[in-house]
């Protein structure tokens, strides 16, 4: 009997020493890995844009539905183009008209012309000749005593008028010669860069009609359906960006030397239990502020935090917007290659493996 209890109670013991054996080395793997990561806590946040027509028109036709992936460039609507299309045709109409007035007056004369003015010269130049011959003959008539006074004076004008059609003849000539003023080829090329701005201006307004994803995302809102007036100040859509997203934490004081800008991190979340999201920090709030609303504990009501946003993509859709989730750093990252987040290339942070 004294054995059995000896046996026992050696069982005991032994049994109490295992237990606290486990116990300490579940503890001291619990601080080891506690010193080597970092395990964060909060929220996913997605970035949504408000998606607005550029004009004043009412929308001809929405092309997206809500909850529809979208990708940048994609078309999402258009506004009617009644008016718009007219008008950018009559300004592109108008400037073709004027650069060919410009390309008339740079060309200069044509040579047809030159010709013309030349020969109506030497016309002119006969007529003088011919006037001068008519008023000599008619003096001597006058002189005579042959040609009366109102005869003599229709020699004289007819002789003027000659010389005054030769020297205009002339002048044109010369005109023909020199070409157009410089004068006026500036004002013709003015008058052009006037009407390609306002072409400019016109075909802007009709590529204002249609509204296309600034990025990749999902459509979370339809406000707007066709038949509605669109303004700028009215979105018609509202598009969730989800590549990349990032999840909103929350790092204490004591802990905010450990990570820095770039530093790659792990996401998971309770939804997808076992998938991980590669992802890096991208912002730390460089001002504290009170734990938020959310954390009701009377420990951490006083208490001073930082935000850190954790940038991470989505491929597959899988994050959603307020999903909880946890981020693990790992401490081990050498600083030298930290690369700045901005810099970071997308294959660098793309999901890993579960």
């Amino acid at each position: 009997m004294k054995h059995a209890v000896r046996r026992m109670v050696l069982v005991v013991v032994i049994l109490a020493v295992a237990v606290a054996a486990v116990t300490g080395y579940v503890h001291w793997r619990t601080a080891d890995e506690s010193r080597s990561h970092l395990v964060l806590y909060g929220n996913v946040d997605i970035r949504q844009v408000e998606l607005a027509f550029n004009a004043n028109e009412r929308i001809e036709k929405v092309f997206v539905v809500e909850g529809q992936k979208v990708e940048a460039g994609q078309l999402l609507a258009e506004l009617t183009t009644n008016r718009l299309a007219p008008a950018a045709q009559s300004g592109a109409a108008q400037v073709a008209s004027q650069k060919a007035v410009v390309a008339r007056l740079l060309a200069g004369s044509r040579p047809e012309e030159i010709a013309k003015a030349k020969a109506d010269a030497a016309a002119a130049e006969a007529d003088v000749r011919n006037a001068d011959l008519q008023y000599r003959n008619t003096l001597k008539a006058y002189t005579s005593g042959a040609a009366t006074q109102q005869e003599m004076d229709n020699a004289r004008a007819a002789r003027d008028a000659s010389h005054a059609r030769l020297d205009s003849a002339n002048q044109t000539l010369k005109l023909a010669v020199e070409g157009p003023r410089k004068e006026d080829i500036q004002a013709a090329q003015a008058t052009l860069g006037s009407l390609e701005a306002n072409l400019v201006l016109l075909r802007q307004q009709l590529a204002d009609a249609r509204l296309y994803a600034p990025s990749n995302g999902i459509i979370r809102n339809r406000i707007l359906e066709p038949g509605d007036m669109a303004s700028p100040a009215k979105p018609a859509l509202t598009l969730a960006v989800t590549d990349p997203l990032w999840v909103r934490a929350y790092v204490n004081e004591n802990d905010l030397g450990k990570i820095h800008p770039g530093m790659s991190a792990v996401v998971t979340t309770d939804s997808f239990p076992g998938k991980k999201y590669g992802g890096w920090v991208g912002f730390i709030s460089p001002t504290a502020e009170f734990t938020p609303k959310q954390v009701q504990t009377p420990e951490l009501r006083t208490a001073l935090v930082y935000e850190v946003r954790i940038y991470v993509h989505n491929p597959d859709g899988q994050l959603r917007l307020g999903m909880p989730a946890t981020v693990t750093i790992a401490m081990n990252q050498p600083a030298a290659t930290r690369p700045a987040a901005a810099s970071l290339p997308a294959s660098a942070a793309g999901g890993a493996s579960p």
